[in-house]
């Protein structure tokens, strides 16, 4: 399983959507007034309900950006130096390339969260990611 920005696999998506399972979306309250990032999304969602991609709203990209990043060593508090700007994750693609041969429990747990919040007409449902 691996994860990508939208924006840096998009063009590889576009060609072989297949392999996404999951996109994220990952929006705060700031974000929320943001038109060009709510027209970016509605794009995105379009896209992946053409696709059979499950969609998964998060409320707190930071958060998330940290979660995501916590093993690698990409968050600029690991890095040492408030410097670096932290990553973009507004949008983050999860493939799953060996789907057949590879069946991970967590991203099956919430493959079906996703599908049962369709069947209540929460075509795209969110999670509140607290902060730590």
């Amino acid at each position: 399983m691996t994860l990508e920005e939208f924006a840096a696999g998009e063009q590889k998506t576009e060609g072989d959507p297949d392999n996404v399972v999951l996109c994220l979306l990952a929006a705060d309250e700031d974000d929320d007034r943001d038109v060009a990032l709510q027209i970016h999304f509605t794009l995105i969602q379009a896209f992946c309900c053409e696709n059979d991609i499950n969609i998964l709203r998060v409320s707190n990209p930071g958060r998330l950006a940290e979660l995501l990043l916590l093993g690698t060593g990409g968050s600029a508090a690991a890095s040492g130096g408030g410097a670096e700007q932290p990553p973009d994750l507004h949008c983050v693609l999860v493939t799953n390339p060996h789907s057949s041969q590879w069946k991970d429990p967590a991203l099956s747990q919430l493959i079906c969260f996703c599908r049962e919040s369709r069947y209540m007409d929460q075509w795209v449902p969110v999670i509140n990611l607290p902060e730590r």
